[in-house]
């Protein structure tokens, strides 16, 4: 039973993320708008962005160049740039860098059906997971879903 409500969070999430596919290319070397809502709490934001900085070390490297991000004001974007700059990950917030190697990261956050579900995205890898929220935190409720790109 449980297999099977995984299962159709995988499906679901994935269905949500396609509309949003658009939304983090990188190929015009802009930054995109990431967005989160300003309701999700700060120890659930905490927790949601360690979770995935986790997860974005295991598929880049941790400290591996100087993240481009353009945070939205939310305690979701202020927790990733602790989180980020805690895994030792240089944080630009312009795009005006001089490091040899950077990795534009872009996300979005969304509220649905009781869970949170969260995506990063970067120009090789994109990471995505359900979770479920509360005002003192937040777990994964889904496994983690990973695209690399070529």
């Amino acid at each position: 039973m449980r297999a099977a409500s995984s299962m159709r969070q995988l499906v679901l999430f994935s269905l949500l993320g396609l509309p949003l596919a658009g939304c983090a290319s990188f190929g015009s070397g802009a930054l995109v708008a990431s967005s989160a809502p300003a309701d999700l709490s700060g120890p659930a934001a905490s927790a949601i962005a360690g979770d995935m900085v986790t997860k974005l070390a295991e598929q880049v490297g941790p400290g591996s160049g100087t993240i481009i991000l353009k945070p939205d004001g939310t305690p979701f974007g202020q927790a990733l740039e602790t989180s980020l700059k805690s895994w030792g990950y240089a944080v630009a917030t312009d795009q005006k860098t001089k490091g040899e190697k950077t990795i534009p990261i872009a996300y979005v956050i969304e509220s649905y059906n009781g869970q949170v579900l969260a995506r990063l995205s970067t120009g090789s890898v994109e990471l995505g997971r359900a979770y479920s929220a509360t005002a003192a935190g937040a777990s994964p409720a889904s496994p983690l879903s990973v695209m690399q790109r070529g």
